[in-house]
């Protein structure tokens, strides 16, 4: 009876603890400075009020400038193993079972500090878009906006923007629109 007892006593707790059990998404995501200033980034696992989740542990998935990369979160924070260089851009992306969430952000590192800014990508395809528009209806400033698009190309692709991470960050904030 004792043992009879006890088997369902350890069942009953096994059944309850899977069912507080719940499946962890990353839904949305922000970039930040990790804490030790070492040079790194750290992903902070948000919801959509961006408030911290302190709720999301474990291995995640997470690419980054196309390298696919294994994070550990633990309260919510995961950090990447690479440390920051210098001034880049940045295409993170995470996909779960339900969606994938891409943003681009532009990491500017001054001496030991690491900003990073979001940057929208529809406003990379809109603004040299407007600007060669307008230098059409110009034709006399044509030149100088052509020399302007060619200078704003190369330090976009210097910095290691392609037109796949625009193109594809584009896509993301269209979706978000529906």
């Amino acid at each position: 009876m004792r043992i009879l007892v006890i088997l369902f006593t350890l069942l009953y707790c096994s059944i309850y603890s899977q069912g507080q059990n719940k499946p962890q998404y990353i839904d949305n995501f922000i970039v930040k400075e990790n804490l030790t200033a070492n040079g790194k980034v750290a992903i902070i696992a948000v919801d959509s009020s961006e408030i911290a989740n302190e709720a999301i542990n474990g291995t995640f998935k997470f690419s980054i400038n196309g390298f696919e990369q294994t994070l550990s979160f633990h309260q919510g924070v995961g950090v990447p193993s690479h440390a920051i260089d210098g001034s880049t851009f940045a295409y993170f992306k995470h996909k779960n079972q339900n969606r994938s969430t891409g943003k681009l952000y532009f990491l500017y590192k001054k001496e030991n500090k690491i900003t990073p800014v979001k940057i929208n990508g529809l406003l990379l395809l809109i603004i040299p878009a407007v600007l060669l528009l307008l230098a059409y209806a110009l034709k006399r400033f044509l030149t100088t906006f052509i020399v302007l698009a060619v200078i704003y190309a190369y330090f976009s692709f210097s910095k290691g923007l392609s037109i796949s991470q625009i193109l594809e960050s584009a896509v993301e904030v269209l979706k978000s629109f529906f």
